[in-house]
């Protein structure tokens, strides 16, 4: 009983104080995602008051992200992307070098290490495409050729993204130095990273 009694509050709660947040975001001309982010803190370990159970809530994020990237989905036309693919491509791809190179010397000037500066530049490198689409849509601006430039430089970034997350493993066992470890990943990441290219 008690388990169905914080399923029920965390749900309550939760989207209460989402639709309370976004909607206060709105009346400031601010993103509702802000307020969503808010939300979730407001009922996450690491603010005072409520607590929300986290197997719940960190299910119910991922439903979140799921239909927040379905949304993309129903926006992109693979048209509208072959159409920008030169500005897309390059832009996407030289921006998210220049922005990851930029802020990895910054990390490691910290005295962090290399593969820390790699993964918070190359975090900072990249775009929200969900936060943008969401903008556009709002503004009437997704059906233009700059939503179109927009959407398609975001999905490159986003490819992008997937490659590294492939790849990142292979960055974590060689920073470690371990041969063998290092060998049984490199097979599996190029494996994968084969498989998505093929898609």
């Amino acid at each position: 009983m008690d388990k169905h009694l914080a399923i029920v509050e965390t749900l309550t709660i939760g989207f209460a104080l989402a639709g309370l947040f976004a909607y206060l975001m709105q009346r400031l001309k601010l993103p509702s995602i802000l307020g969503y982010m808010i939300a979730g803190y407001v009922i996450g370990p690491y603010s005072p008051g409520f607590v929300a159970d986290l197997a719940i809530a960190e299910q119910l994020a991922e439903i979140g992200v799921i239909l927040m990237l379905f949304g993309v989905g129903l926006h992109f036309k693979l048209e509208d992307l072959i159409r920008v693919k030169n500005i897309a491509t390059t832009g996407a791809i030289g921006q998210t070098l220049v922005a990851t190179i930029i802020a990895t010397g910054i990390v490691y000037s910290t005295g962090q290490t290399i593969q820390t500066g790699l993964i918070i530049g190359f975090s900072i490198g990249v775009a929200s495409t969900v936060v943008l689409v969401r903008l556009l849509t709002k503004h009437n601006l997704l059906a233009t050729m700059q939503g179109h430039i927009a959407v398609g430089w975001l999905i490159v970034e986003d490819i992008f993204t997937i490659i590294i997350l492939i790849l990142l493993p292979i960055v974590g066992v060689f920073s470690t130095g371990n041969g063998h470890s290092f060998m049984g990943v490199l097979g599996p990441a190029v494996f994968a990273l084969a498989k998505f290219l093929f898609l």
